[in-house]
């Protein structure tokens, strides 16, 4: 069975290389390529393609906004990013509004034609600096859940130790004994569930 794939792309020589690709290689079919969203939205429902490769950066309506419209319309449909665009909001964006996968416009020929089988087996591809991009994310949430666990004070005395204060200089810094802070110390290392200074810092930056 082939792949049937339709592209939105207002690059239209890109358009028509991608096309091209497609269609010259076995188990892929290009059923049609549209270069705004309005006309994707009004024909992608009667084509039903296993795959929609669409851009974000549109004439009028974005990409993401495409497929915000089409998804909950067409929910067998998956759709596969292929942008310019890789700062980290725009790639939750995309993938919330329900993308499959994630791809950047300098994405080679090959890498492109398997992000597409890949897609259409269910995986989720995407680009190496986005799924960096992502996981990066998903570390800085889980170091504010780790520094929620903190008081405010508890933070401020783990802040002065990331920056290679000792407990007495903690001490003068906040008007505190040594002792506080040693205790202060104590239950942060009991609430991050950690052994040293260094084990703390590591575990609210993520890279623990």
């Amino acid at each position: 069975m082939e792949i049937k794939v339709v592209i939105i792309e207002d690059d239209l020589v890109l358009s028509s290389e991608i096309q091209k690709l497609i269609d010259e290689s076995e188990g892929f079919k290009c059923l049609a390529t549209f270069d705004t969203a309005e006309e994707a939205i009004e024909k992608i429902p009667n084509l039903l393609p296993d795959i929609v490769l669409t851009d974000i950066h549109l004439p009028s309506k974005s990409g993401i906004e495409c497929i915000q419209v089409l998804k909950p319309l067409c929910p067998t449909i998956n759709f596969l990013i292929c942008t310019s665009f890789e700062d980290t909001e725009t790639v939750f964006k995309a993938l919330k509004a329900g993308a499959s996968g994630y791809l950047v416009k300098t994405t080679k020929a090959s890498i492109l034609l398997d992000a597409l089988a890949d897609v259409n087996r269910g995986g989720s591809p995407m680009s190496s600096q986005i799924a960096r991009k992502v996981v990066s994310s998903f570390h800085q949430v889980e170091s504010n859940k780790e520094l929620e666990k903190l008081s405010k004070r508890e933070k401020e005395i783990l802040d002065l130790l990331s920056k290679g204060y000792r407990y007495k200089q903690i001490a003068d810094e906040l008007f505190v004994s040594s002792d506080t802070v040693r205790t202060h110390i104590y239950n942060i290392y009991q609430k991050l569930q950690v052994n040293s200074r260094m084990d703390a810092i590591n575990k609210v930056n993520g890279t623990n």
